[in-house]
Parts: structure tokens; C-alpha cells; sequence
């Protein structure tokens, strides 16, 4: 198979399916990974992909532009993980917490399996699947109900109803993006307003996002920078941002990524 004809195919599983797994690929084409990767190279030279960790997912844009789950489970891997395991050193056992929806909460989910006798609240399908798989007999896991996304969130009226009633002693908040003005914000607008029914629900705010959050603009804004008591990010972050979330938000905690600095693998 021709270059050209390769490039075809990845274009059109990116527009498909929102990503493409190098190892997937590999398997595909038949080809080996250092002819994917540069494969990749050329259409993200070209604005056709986005290159992540793993592989490319396709190219993050508009305001409005919800990429579906798997193609944001590919972004930023190694530093979700690490945020992930930063986030979960703040759960007390025996508490309620509240995890949104998104590919970060979902690392973060994976992370909770040592922790005793918790009370999950959580608008996403796929964090719920989580959770339940732990097989811990002490945890209570509540799924809202509600519209589902791109993102596989439960949003709009009953989500919001069923979080109304709620009083969590810490809230998880995924976000699209976080920027001065703008503060943590998401593409969906239905699910800015399910996100900001599980802030009110919080005695504690903790917001995960990896420091590509950073400057991404999302159409509805969910909370001002200053209604986080934490931040957990990663040491990727920019030292402007740094500067300015230092003031905003209640403590930044900058995870460090072990092995960072290698784009695709």
C-alpha cells in the first residue's frame, strides 16, 4: 500500500471514529509502527491530525467541538495518570465524592480502589463501569440519569434534579478547558449546567486537567477559577499560567510525569 493511500485510510478512521491507536494501525495496515508515526508526522504537518500520546486524534478547534470519549482517552496519557494519582491522595476514606464526567475522572476512578467505605456520585457512564468493577462491597456508587453525550456524560433536567438534593463533602470537576477570563469551561452547554449542579453539591472543589487545558476555550463557562479549592494539573503548565492560577484558585498542585517528553509510543 502506498503512502498516500495509507494517509487515506488513517484520515478517514480519524474522521470516524475521532482517534487512531498507532498499535491499531500497525495491525490494519500492516505495516510496522515507525511507518505509522511517519505517516502521522506528515498529516499532522499537514492540520489534517492531532498527534498524541499513542497516536492522533483529529484536530481540536471550535468552541463548540465535543470530541467523543476514546478520542480523548489518547490525549495526554502519561499526565493523566499522573494527575490521577495525585487527585486520589486527596479522598478520605468513608466519604461522599463527586466525580463528572471525562477521560481524567476516569483515570482518576481506576485510582480509588484502595480507598474504603465510599459513596461515588457521578454523571458518567464510563466512570460508573469503573467503579462497579473494583468489586469493593463497601462502596455505594450513584449514577444520575439524564441525555447522553459525545463525552458519554448524563446531562440536562434529571441529571441537574438528582444532584439538587445532593451534599458532597468533595467534587472531581474534568474539564474542556481553563483560562483567565473565561475560568473552567466545556463545550456542551447542557453539560455546563449538570457540572455546575455538582459544584454547588460540593463542600470541596478539586478540578483535574492536564496543562493542555490551558488556553482551550470551551462555549459555556462551568466555574471562575477562584471557585476551585484545588487544581490538580502537571508540571507541563506554563509559568504565566502558573502565575496567574497560583492567585486564582485555593492551592495548585503541579503532578510530576515520570517519563514525559516522548509524544507517540
Amino acid at each position: 500500500m502506498l503512502a498516500r493511500q495509507r494517509q487515506a485510510v488513517i484520515i478517514e478512521e480519524v474522521r470516524r471514529t475521532g482517534a487512531v491507536r498507532v498499535s491499531d494501525l500497525v495491525v490494519r495496515l500492516g505495516v510496522s509502527d515507525m511507518t505509522v508515526r511517519r505517516d502521522l508526522d506528515v498529516l499532522a504537518a499537514r492540520g489534517l491530525v492531532e498527534k498524541v500520546y499513542g497516536g492522533a486524534t483529529s484536530v481540536v478547534g471550535r468552541s463548540t467541538d465535543e470530541p467523543g470519549f476514546e478520542a480523548k482517552s489518547v490525549r495526554q496519557l502519561p499526565e493523566k495518570e499522573a494527575i490521577a494519582a495525585a487527585a486520589a491522595g486527596l479522598v478520605r476514606p468513608g466519604t461522599a465524592i463527586g466525580l463528572s464526567a471525562g477521560t481524567t475522572t476516569w483515570t482518576l476512578a481506576r485510582f480509588l480502589d484502595d480507598i474504603p467505605d465510599l459513596t461515588v456520585v457521578t454523571n458518567s457512564i464510563r466512570v460508573a463501569d469503573v467503579l462497579q468493577q473494583s468489586g469493593r462491597t463497601d462502596r455505594t456508587v450513584v449514577l444520575t440519569g439524564g441525555v447522553r453525550t459525545p463525552s458519554d456524560a448524563l446531562v440536562g433536567p434529571v441529571a441537574v434534579q438528582a444532584l439538587r438534593s445532593l451534599h458532597l463533602d468533595v467534587v472531581f470537576l474534568g474539564v474542556h478547558g481553563m483560562a483567565e477570563r473565561s475560568g473552567f469551561t466545556t463545550p456542551n452547554l447542557n453539560e455546563s449546567e449538570t457540572d455546575r449542579a455538582l459544584v454547588d453539591a460540593a463542600g470541596r472543589v478539586v478540578v483535574v486537567a492536564d496543562h493542555e487545558k490551558w488556553g482551550t476555550v470551551g462555549i459555556s463557562t462551568i466555574a471562575d477559577l477562584d471557585e476551585a479549592h484545588v487544581l490538580v494539573t502537571d508540571e507541563g503548565l506554563p509559568d504565566d499560567a502558573r502565575a496567574i492560577l497560583s492567585e486564582q484558585v485555593g492551592e495548585l498542585v503541579l503532578a510530576h510525569v515520570s517519563g514525559s517528553g516522548e509524544e507517540l509510543a
